[in-house]
């Protein structure tokens, strides 16, 4: 059975930084690529960046690509999100996903039923 846990969210100020966590299990993770989507207060799913499953392509949203960089460790069977520059609208849960494949596909509802629970990022001053 696949599992996700997110971690590391927390409230910031605009201009800080969190690194976040998606530990898996329940499948071959090196076998996999994986996004961070996220949805905001009221507001639908949004793709914000995908690896794929070797870790060297990586892809971003126009929203936070400079700011965010994604990165995963095969050998921990942990992916991350490192955030910085940290805007108000940047504000939602964050999830992590599991692709059905090796690559990237930049697209929020794929896999979308894969997700754990989430962990909340609340950038406010």
């Amino acid at each position: 059975e696949v599992q996700l846990v997110e971690s590391g969210g927390g409230s910031v100020q605009p201009g800080g930084s969190l690194r976040l966590s998606c530990a898996a299990s329940g499948f071959i993770f090196s076998s996999y690529a994986m996004n961070w989507v996220r949805q905001a207060p009221g507001k639908g799913f949004e793709w914000v960046s995908g690896i794929n499953s070797g870790g060297g392509s990586a892809h971003y949203a126009d929203a936070v690509k400079g700011r965010f960089t994604i990165s995963r460790d095969n050998a921990k069977n942990t992916l991350y999100l490192e955030m910085n520059s940290l805007k108000s609208e940047d504000t939602a849960v964050y999830y992590c996903t599991k692709l059905p494949q090796a690559w990237v596909v930049a697209s929020a509802m794929t896999a979308l039923d894969s997700r754990g629970q989430g962990t909340q990022v609340t950038v406010s001053s």
